[in-house]
């Protein structure tokens, strides 16, 4: 029973393509690495050539069309995060957790559809920069290419197949139904206290991410190449390319944060003021 995922099936009934429900590559959009790279060559193009031509123009506000994104990110971050759940809770219960983390069988069709779902909203993230540009705020390194990186991620993953996917987006779902709240209250004004945590929380994210990759990855080396050697449980389904450049990818992600954090919360008050004004005190992860 996914009583969510019923209703909206049963309320918003729209017929897609199978390339739409599921992943072919080739066919669905943005599934193969020329059309990818493009998308992100072209984003950066945007993003580069809207900061060169706002050089000599005053800051954009932009407040209801940022206020709308944020929302839209907010409440779509919300829904998945709930159906995810819903599909792997019931995996987990009834087999355990090795196996919903690392089973084939929890790479099942919805959870597919939804790994799509996560995937395209990484493009539609990448508007932030835009709202940025726009704004005339700096364009950090940490921003532009967590933005760009991610969406390889999710992309590699997909074709990876790695049955441990759901726990790292689940995890970057809850952050940011938080994080994009935040982003529309404090462009609607709002004094927001919690920020410093909030950048906590996405380090904290991070960590489990490492730990839950790396674990996977092991079971998997340990089960192919060192079966009567290691010790381990079994295989973790998905590539060994995708499992290694996830685990390289979240790896450098920690350590950015990390960065970020001591930057702009362990420096003197005036230079913290400087350093958080491209996020408003906040990376976005």
């Amino acid at each position: 029973m996914a009583p969510l995922a019923d209703f909206l099936l049963a309320y918003v009934p729209i017929s897609l393509p199978h390339y739409l429900t599921s992943y072919v590559e080739g066919e669905t959009p943005l599934s193969t690495t020329p059309a990818v790279l493009a998308t992100l060559v072209s984003y950066l193009a945007v993003i580069f050539g809207i900061q060169a031509v706002m050089k000599n123009q005053p800051p954009h506000k932009l407040t209801p069309l940022f206020q709308t994104h944020n929302v839209i990110l907010c409440t779509g971050s919300l829904v998945l995060l709930l159906l995810m759940l819903e599909e792997i809770l019931p995996i987990m219960w009834n087999n355990g957790l090795f196996n919903a983390l690392c089973a084939e069988d929890s790479w099942t069709p919805r959870m597919e559809f939804y790994y799509m779902v996560n995937y395209y909203f990484k493009y539609l993230e990448l508007l932030d920069t835009v709202f940025l540009a726009f704004k005339k705020k700096p364009l950090q390194f940490l921003h532009v290419f967590h933005h760009s990186a991610t969406a390889l991620l999710c992309y590699s993953q997909l074709n990876g197949k790695t049955s441990i996917s759901w726990a790292v987006i689940v995890l970057n779902l809850a952050v940011h139904v938080v994080m994009y709240y935040y982003y529309y209250a404090t462009a609607g004004g709002a004094r927001i206290w919690w920020k410093k945590y909030l950048t906590s929380m996405q380090i904290v994210q991070f960590v489990i991410d490492i730990v839950l990759v790396y674990f996977g990855t092991y079971q998997h080396t340990a089960a192919t190449y060192f079966m009567d050697s290691l010790p381990h449980v079994a295989n973790c389904a998905g590539s060994e390319s995708a499992a290694l450049f996830g685990c390289a990818l979240l790896t450098s992600y920690l350590g950015l944060f990390i960065n970020f954090y001591l930057q702009t919360y362990k420096k003197p008050a005036t230079l913290s003021k400087h350093t958080a004004n491209g996020y408003n005190g906040v990376a976005n992860g």
